[in-house]
């Protein structure tokens, strides 16, 4: 039995050695989708690079923000957790910054996003959810967008933390109101493993994803690589190219044909 597995990488358009490296990948076709922050200074140059070939590979999202990039108001990310769960964000207000990044994507990419994630997981938090599937589902109403559920229950602390700020009831939601959804998000940890260790991870990640697989349940791994750069105000620039590294080499591969996984868009495995 083969196995599909989406591998997603988040953070495309923050800057260009990210960028570089998850085009690498998809080249590759390592990875089967990146999510896109559109409201980046960089990113109508970023998305010049985003071609029919690589968009043939590889889903392309928005990577939902509120929290690096986003207008007219920026959270610290403590903050805007704490305020969703008090309800006390504006919906309008969500509704405009929501708004704001899904026309950016669309003016650059001439399409709708594929799918939609979230920057720090911030598309899962209360309020936050009930705006963006209502907008979503309003613009995007013949061909929805697939939404990458953040149901992260093998990786530890974090990982539970992640899945209890409102990965349940954004999968209740979504496909209440008719949206494809996955399953299991993989890929959890706390950017700070070596080459050896990252791929230990991965290969627990792959394996947990057979099982699920076999059970029905469709499963993401995320990921964040990157080249080598020097940019300080990146709290995770160490990671990325450790990710980078394990992702493009020989090891991987094996992996993937040791365990008979395909890497695949989930474009592919939810339509109709």
């Amino acid at each position: 039995m083969v196995i599909p597995l989406i591998i997603s990488a988040d953070d495309y358009a923050q800057g260009a050695a990210i960028d570089q490296g998850i085009l690498d990948l998809i080249r590759m076709r390592r990875l089967t989708a990146t999510s896109c922050l559109s409201l980046s200074p960089r990113w109508r140059e970023a998305a010049t690079s985003i071609t029919s070939a690589i968009r043939e590979q590889a889903d392309i999202g928005l990577h939902l923000d509120f929290t690096a990039y986003s207008r007219p108001t920026r959270y610290p990310h403590p903050q805007l957790v704490i305020r969703s769960l008090l309800r006390s964000l504006d919906p309008e207000q969500l509704k405009t910054m929501i708004g704001q990044q899904l026309d950016a994507f669309e003016q650059e990419m001439n399409s709708a996003p594929d799918y939609v994630d979230g920057h720090q997981h911030v598309h899962q938090l209360p309020q936050v959810r009930d705006v963006l599937l209502a907008e979503l589902q309003s613009r995007y109403a013949d061909k929805l967008p697939w939404i990458r559920i953040s149901h992260s229950a093998y990786d530890g602390v974090k990982g539970r933390v992640i899945l209890a700020l409102g990965s349940q009831a954004m999968r209740k939601q979504a496909l209440r109101r008719g949206f494809a959804v996955t399953d299991t998000l993989l890929g959890v940890y706390g950017f700070d493993s070596n080459a050896a260790t990252y791929q230990k991870q991965l290969r627990a990640w792959l394996t947990i994803a057979v099982k699920e697989t076999r059970v029905k349940r469709l499963c993401a791994l995320m990921c964040h690589p990157g080249l080598p750069s020097a940019d300080d105000t990146d709290p995770i620039r160490r990671a990325r190219p450790v990710e980078y590294e394990v992702f493009s080499s020989s090891v991987f591969a094996e992996m993937l044909q040791e365990m008979d996984i395909e890497p695949t868009k989930a474009s592919q495995l939810l339509s109709g």
